[in-house]
Protein backbone atom coordinates (compact mmCIF):
# COMPACT_ATOMS: atom_id res chain seq x y z
CA UNK A 1 0.00 0.00 0.00
CA UNK A 2 1.67 3.16 -1.51
CA UNK A 3 1.01 5.99 1.11
CA UNK A 4 1.15 10.01 0.22
CA UNK A 5 3.90 11.81 0.07
CA UNK A 6 5.48 13.70 3.49
CA UNK A 7 7.66 16.24 4.02
CA UNK A 8 11.10 16.76 5.18
CA UNK A 9 10.25 18.52 8.42
CA UNK A 10 7.54 15.73 8.78
CA UNK A 11 9.94 13.68 8.54
CA UNK A 12 12.12 14.74 11.11
CA UNK A 13 9.41 15.29 13.85
CA UNK A 14 9.39 11.38 14.13
CA UNK A 15 12.45 10.19 16.86
CA UNK A 16 13.51 6.49 15.83
CA UNK A 17 15.51 5.31 18.81
CA UNK A 18 17.36 1.86 19.53
CA UNK A 19 15.27 0.21 22.47
CA UNK A 20 16.36 -2.83 24.48
CA UNK A 21 13.02 -4.45 25.92
CA UNK A 22 13.99 -5.15 29.93
CA UNK A 23 11.13 -7.14 30.38
CA UNK A 24 7.89 -8.32 27.77
CA UNK A 25 4.65 -9.84 29.30
CA UNK A 26 1.56 -10.77 27.85
CA UNK A 27 -1.58 -8.14 29.16
CA UNK A 28 -4.25 -10.81 31.21
CA UNK A 29 -7.16 -8.98 30.10
CA UNK A 30 -5.84 -9.19 26.38
CA UNK A 31 -5.47 -11.31 23.29
CA UNK A 32 -3.60 -9.02 21.20
CA UNK A 33 -1.72 -7.08 23.63
CA UNK A 34 2.36 -7.92 25.01
CA UNK A 35 3.64 -5.23 27.12
CA UNK A 36 7.41 -3.70 27.19
CA UNK A 37 9.36 -2.20 29.59
CA UNK A 38 12.25 -0.28 27.00
CA UNK A 39 15.29 1.39 28.10
CA UNK A 40 15.92 4.04 25.89
CA UNK A 41 19.19 5.30 27.32
CA UNK A 42 19.28 8.67 29.01
CA UNK A 43 17.02 10.98 27.18
CA UNK A 44 14.14 8.91 27.54
CA UNK A 45 14.73 6.11 30.34
CA UNK A 46 12.71 3.29 30.53
CA UNK A 47 9.15 3.56 28.83
CA UNK A 48 5.83 1.53 28.46
CA UNK A 49 5.00 0.59 25.30
CA UNK A 50 2.22 -2.14 24.01
CA UNK A 51 2.28 -3.79 20.89
CA UNK A 52 -0.65 -5.91 19.33
CA UNK A 53 1.40 -8.50 18.04
CA UNK A 54 0.34 -11.66 20.64
CA UNK A 55 -1.12 -13.37 17.49
CA UNK A 56 2.45 -13.72 16.37
CA UNK A 57 4.57 -13.49 19.02
CA UNK A 58 5.35 -14.34 22.36
CA UNK A 59 7.24 -12.11 25.38
CA UNK A 60 10.01 -13.98 25.09
CA UNK A 61 10.76 -12.82 21.18
CA UNK A 62 10.74 -9.38 23.08
CA UNK A 63 12.83 -9.98 25.33
CA UNK A 64 16.38 -8.88 26.41
CA UNK A 65 16.64 -7.48 22.35
CA UNK A 66 17.06 -4.11 21.08
CA UNK A 67 14.68 -3.08 18.00
CA UNK A 68 13.72 0.10 16.44
CA UNK A 69 11.09 2.52 18.06
CA UNK A 70 9.33 5.38 17.85
CA UNK A 71 10.29 6.74 21.05
CA UNK A 72 7.70 10.49 20.50
CA UNK A 73 4.67 9.11 19.58
CA UNK A 74 2.07 10.73 21.64
CA UNK A 75 0.99 8.51 24.06
CA UNK A 76 -2.18 6.26 24.55
CA UNK A 77 -4.43 4.40 26.57
CA UNK A 78 -4.45 0.77 25.86
CA UNK A 79 -6.41 -1.10 28.06
CA UNK A 80 -6.67 1.66 30.95
CA UNK A 81 -2.78 2.00 30.46
CA UNK A 82 -0.70 4.51 29.02
CA UNK A 83 1.86 3.32 25.74
CA UNK A 84 4.16 5.42 25.38
CA UNK A 85 5.50 4.83 21.78
CA UNK A 86 5.48 2.04 19.19
CA UNK A 87 7.95 -0.82 17.85
CA UNK A 88 8.37 -1.00 14.18
CA UNK A 89 7.87 -3.45 12.21
CA UNK A 90 8.04 -4.67 8.29
CA UNK A 91 4.98 -6.39 6.91
CA UNK A 92 5.12 -10.05 4.72
CA UNK A 93 1.92 -11.23 3.89
CA UNK A 94 -0.02 -8.89 5.90
CA UNK A 95 1.65 -10.36 9.11
CA UNK A 96 4.38 -8.00 11.07
CA UNK A 97 7.88 -8.92 11.30
CA UNK A 98 10.01 -7.17 14.18
CA UNK A 99 13.19 -6.22 13.18
CA UNK A 100 16.06 -7.43 15.68
CA UNK A 101 18.99 -4.12 15.77
CA UNK A 102 22.50 -5.15 16.63
CA UNK A 103 23.36 -5.01 20.01
CA UNK A 104 26.71 -2.99 19.20
CA UNK A 105 24.16 -0.01 19.36
CA UNK A 106 23.81 1.55 22.51
CA UNK A 107 20.19 2.35 23.44
CA UNK A 108 18.64 5.51 22.41
CA UNK A 109 20.77 5.43 19.35
CA UNK A 110 19.23 7.82 16.71
CA UNK A 111 18.18 6.33 13.50
CA UNK A 112 17.99 8.94 10.94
Amino acid sequence: MKKDNTTFSDLLKIDIRVGEVLEAKKVEESNKLIELSVNFGDDYGIRTIFTGMQKWYTPEDFQGKKFLFVANLEPKKMMGRESQGMVLSAVKNDEPVIIPVSNDLENGTVIL
